[in-house]
């Protein structure tokens, strides 16, 4: 976005945590389909001009009480009844947003056929209202007399280790006049709901819980609720003004599977980079002969011609090895395990740890690299400190450690730490939201903090006290209540970060909650939306000051693709010409890989090319100084490291 006027700026950050009347709207097109869903496989089912895959249910045509009116199609008068898709439909995900009036009541059914009087005799619903002034107890999102929103597990988890206490039941709507987004995915083996981006519950229709729900509601006397397995969708009249637009759908094959979203294929295959080499002092278990893997979250090349690569791995280690595919030792070059906190030091979770890594762009002269890890002797605080590298003997003294920042997390997830020096010297570090689920303290938002941000320093030169200074140029340097170190916000959690040398654009990847994985390139100033945007959607609800933009996604990808963005590099080498200039990315959950080139003039993706359809989970990928590219997997036998060859 355009660099805002400091007044105007200075009231975003007093407000960043208010509500305002005015909500940091999608950027999706009218009644359309964003270049994701495009090559997705999802189709619209109404084009805001024509409700022509529509009519009434149990009749052939529409209600006069429905209006096609300002892109929508309203239920404006009596007379309208319910109306269903002429077509029938067994597994499928519908997205659609409605407009509620003040103390309105509506309905989304499934799976409706029309023997029967009513709908919803046959479709379940979920329930579409006025949360406010509705008079239902069923709020909008639930599944009517069957599910409510959960929290999930994982959310359990992460508060109930820091004392913090959410909501048990989500309320992601929007008041009366907005437009508010729901997801419904009825599949094969697990079907779920959504409002406003947040996911409030999954289901399976007719398993046993269902069929227990269902025996305990009104729907019980209704021998044919919920059992034909394929049905119409259904818009219900409940004598209230409703609107809906922007309906889309895309259907599921039996097998669950949705379409890879990808203009092209190059088929590639993996292959151990250096089949010989192994980490100096890894065993793949610790003293005791409990298992130890090894993570390696960064490998980078040094600059300095020496065609060495550094690797740097989550337990606490640096290693350095000759970019050689003879190579047979990666050596120990610092050892910090003594002060990083272990990643595997609890149960489920893995996201602490060393977890960023940059050298210098003047390594050969001064030795130093700079590493963001999280303290094992601090509860809940992440260092930002240099190291410096004897050239002569390959070492780094742990005690040559200079802390550069201090940086309290909320949570145990979404410590950021991806960071990289750009073209013009300056560090650039991605910190997440701070964790925890749904920005439970909205600082995505908030630039009196830190926290969901690109941070911008120059660590070369020191001021006020610290061991850093602010660039002159950062955009929120002089804005009351702004932490100047921010260049950019609006993150959720960034995973890896890299800069193209030759153009100097700083890309990132930035994991979703629960829709939406995002590729972003740094821009001054920029808003990237969290936590009331996930990816070209609204999220949760979430308000913003009237002046507040967004910064668009370069690309993005929905959770039934993959679940968990892992940022690459674009991709200079030489081996694979298809592919210069094309920035590089996966999927850790569905082991996804792909290629992303990008018109820079035009702002937008010209082609996403399919490299692997399913593999390994990518930690990480690797770049040398030839601008080959690596990818990195975590190992208990150390066979860490590989690549991709035609």
């Amino acid at each position: 976005m355009p660099l805002l006027k400091k007044m105007f700026l200075s009231v975003a950050v007093m407000l960043s945590l208010c509500v305002s009347s005015d909500i940091l709207e999608a950027k999706v097109p009218a009644n359309g389909l964003t270049q994701a869903e495009q090559r997705s496989g999802w189709k619209l089912l109404f084009d805001g001009k024509s409700a022509d895959q529509w009519r009434n249910y149990r009749k052939d045509t529409l209600g006069d009480g429905w209006e096609i009116k300002d892109g929508a199609i309203v239920r404006s008068s009596g007379g309208a009844g319910d109306i269903i898709t002429k077509e029938q439909f067994q597994y499928f995900e519908l997205a659609l947003e409605y407009r509620i009036s003040k103390g309105g009541n509506s309905g989304i059914m499934f799976h409706v056929t029309e023997e029967l009087n009513a709908p919803w005799q046959t479709g379940p619903e979920i329930q579409v209202q006025d949360n406010v002034d509705g008079h239902d107890p069923q709020k909008a999102g639930w599944l009517y007399q069957l599910y409510k929103p959960t929290k999930p597990n994982w959310a359990k988890m992460f508060e109930e280790q820091v004392g913090f206490k959410s909501p048990d039941t989500d309320d992601s709507t929007l008041p009366v006049g907005a437009w508010n987004h729901v997801y419904l995915r009825i599949g094969p083996k697990k079907s779920e709901v959504q409002m406003n981006g947040v996911s409030y519950f999954y289901f399976n229709v007719g398993d046993d819980d269902w069929n227990e729900r269902v025996a305990k509601s009104k729907f019980a006397k209704y021998p044919k609720f919920g059992k034909a397995g394929k049905g119409h969708i259904c818009l219900q009249d409940h004598g209230n003004e409703v609107a809906y637009r922007n309906i889309k759908i895309r259907v599921i094959p039996e097998d669950g599977s949705v379409q890879n979203p990808v203009d092209s294929e190059l088929a590639l295959k993996s292959v151990e980079a250096f089949p010989q080499l192994k980490f100096e002092g890894f065993e793949g278990v610790d003293e005791d002969g409990r298992i130890q893997a090894i993570r390696p979250l960064e490998m980078i090349h040094a600059g300095d011609g020496s065609n060495r690569l550094f690797i740097a791995a989550q337990r606490g280690k640096v290693y350095v090895m000759d970019n050689d595919p003879q190579a047979k030792e990666a050596k120990v070059v610092l050892d910090i395990t003594d002060r990083v906190q272990a990643f595997d030091a609890a149960p489920n979770v893995n996201e602490e740890g060393l977890l960023g890594f940059a050298i210098h762009p003047k390594f050969k002269e001064n030795g130093k690299f700079v590493i963001y890890y999280s303290s094992s002797s601090e509860g809940r605080i992440s260092y930002l400190s240099s190291f410096v590298v004897d050239h002569k003997t390959n070492k780094a003294d742990p005690a040559s450690e200079v802390k550069i920042m201090r940086i309290p997390q909320p949570f145990s997830n979404h410590n950021g730490g991806p960071m990289v020096f750009g073209n013009d010297g300056y560090l650039y570090l991605g910190l997440g939201d701070g964790g925890g689920r749904n920005d439970p303290t909205r600082q995505g938002q908030d630039l009196s903090t830190w926290m969901g941000s690109i941070l911008r320093i120059d660590i070369d030169n020191q001021a006020d006290g610290k061991n850093y200074s602010i660039p002159k140029d950062n955009p929120f340097i002089d804005v009351k209540g702004a932490q100047p170190e921010i260049y950019a916000y609006g993150v959720r959690n960034p995973w890896r970060i890299s800069v193209d040398r030759k153009t100097g654009n700083i890309w990132f990847a930035d994991v979703g909650q629960d829709m939406w994985e995002e590729v972003n390139i740094v821009k001054k100033g920029a808003n990237y939306g969290w936590s009331m945007r996930e990816g070209s959607y609204g999220f949760n609800n979430g308000h913003k000051p009237a002046t507040t933009e967004a910064t668009e996604p370069v690309w993005e990808y929905d959770h039934q693709i993959g679940k968990s963005i892992t940022g690459g590099h674009v991709y200079r080498g030489k081996a694979i010409p298809e592919l210069r200039g094309a920035y590089i990315y996966a999927d850790f959950i569905s082991g996804r890989v792909w290629a992303l080139k990008y018109d820079e003039k035009k702002g937008e993706v010209v082609e996403n090319i399919g490299l692997q359809d399913a593999g390994t989970p990518i930690l990480s990928f690797g770049l040398a100084e030839n601008g080959e590219m690596y990818y990195t997997v975590e190992s208990v036998t150390g066979k860490s490291i590989f690549k991709l060859v035609k």
